[in-house]
């Protein structure tokens, strides 16, 4: 018999939240089967089978903290055998599973099935690969599984759901008359909430905006679109436009574009641009290494690797690390403005917004101009007010005459 053990994480990460399981006691395994996944506050990860066997026990259930070097199950010699029928995986995150039944299980290993997805799922009784997803790619979120679970044809759940089956600004489906409800914060959501408040305590956070005019690069991206799609295969947005004038405006003014150790100014000749994504698990910035060396079609289709990967739970170490400066865009969801918070370490991060129509002044006549508002949040400390608002004006200027990214 052998243990199935946390294995190191990465630099820094010490601890994980079982997500999923995927294998059940008495599952026979081989060698490399993926047998669980692990979430950290920057990746997910799979566990591994190092021997070929049973799976004979779990250790940790879904929703367990554990650490580095922590059992999570073990695997025992021999074909694999039927789970007894009374057994049931120990752990807090698994009563839950074990009473809504081995198939609510396996369709939630095989549907695309977010795993607080699939943690709701075996809580409430309800089969994933029934729900409709409408998150990107088809994966059942969340939220799909509480309307599911809210809907009247919905199956009564087989046990009352625990306390954590639900954000606490929203009812639980399981719980009728139940006012409010309780959900463990998960070692991301945590940990991104630890690095916001850091970032607001050790920097003199400012922030500063303007506005673009749009008419340009969208008469530019409406012209080219169609043929980069084609030729390239890449699917031409606004970001990697914005992502190369960006790093244009770095060169310009580079002390957006450091960091502070010490009492030590530390100027990176190099842009690695964060992108922010938002998935199931929270936030997550991946960057795109060197994005001052690429064209835009080439960052564009960089940006959609990385955002792809970002979704799908395969982040790498290196995706995640590195990161010189930062993208975030609150207009895909609707935001006309907001004030970034800067994601520490680094020194400035860009916010990006709606684009809507709005009446401006063109030479003495007003004209209605989609316009977008954007935001750079920059810590004081070495950014002086100047430097902030010149690197606003410049990324302005390129966005609104986008030829002349090509001269620089």
């Amino acid at each position: 018999m052998s243990s199935i053990k946390v294995p190191p994480l990465g630099e820094s990460i010490v601890e994980a939240t079982v997500s999923r399981w995927l294998k059940k006691e008495g599952d026979a395994v081989a060698v490399g089967d993926a047998l669980v996944e692990l979430e950290t506050d920057k990746i997910t990860v799979e566990v591994p089978a190092l021997e070929a066997g049973v799976l004979s026990a779990r250790a940790k259930g879904e929703g367990d903290v554990v650490a580095v070097g922590d059992v999570l199950g073990e695997i025992a010699a021999g074909v694999a055998a039927a789970a007894p029928a009374n057994s049931a995986p120990t752990g807090a995150g698994s009563a839950g599973a074990a009473a809504a039944g081995a198939g609510t299980t396996g369709a939630a290993a095989e549907a695309k099935v977010s795993p607080a997805a699939a943690r709701l799922a075996t809580e409430t009784g309800i089969n994933p690969a029934t729900v409709q997803g409408t998150g990107r790619g088809g994966v059942v979120s969340k939220a799909d599984v509480m309307g599911a679970a809210q809907s009247p044809a919905a199956p009564a759940p087989a046990v009352q759901a625990p306390a954590v089956s639900a954000p606490a600004a929203q009812s639980s489906p399981a719980a009728g008359t139940q006012r409010e409800t309780r959900e463990k914060m998960t070692t991301r959501r945590k940990r991104i909430a630890e690095n916001l408040l850091q970032s607001q305590h050790a920097t003199a956070h400012l922030t500063t905006f303007n506005e673009i005019d749009m008419t340009a690069i969208t008469a530019l991206r409406e012209r080219l679109k169609d043929r980069v799609e084609k030729e390239q295969g890449v699917k031409l947005s606004f970001m990697p436009f914005f992502a190369k004038a960006a790093a244009l405006a770095l060169k310009a003014y580079p002390v957006v574009n450091a960091q502070i150790d010490g009492d030590t100014i530390v100027y990176k000749h190099y842009v690695n641009m964060g992108i922010a994504v938002a998935s199931d698990a929270g936030l997550v910035v991946p960057n795109v290494k060197d994005c001052d060396q690429k064209s835009v079609v080439q960052i564009g289709k960089d940006i959609g690797a990385v955002a792809k990967r970002a979704r799908d739970g395969k982040l790498s170490m290196d995706d995640l690390t590195g990161g010189t400066f930062t993208i975030t865009n609150g207009g895909v969801f609707g935001s006309l403005i907001s004030t970034p918070i800067i994601n520490y370490p680094q020194v400035g991060i860009l916010g990006l917004h709606k684009t809507q129509d709005r009446p401006v002044a063109i030479d003495g006549k007003v004209e209605i101009r989609p316009m977008m508002y954007v935001a750079l949040s920059y810590d004081h400390r070495i950014i002086d007010g100047q430097q902030a608002v010149l690197f606003l004006v410049r990324l302005k200027e390129l966005m609104e005459d986008p030829a002349a990214m090509l001269v620089y």
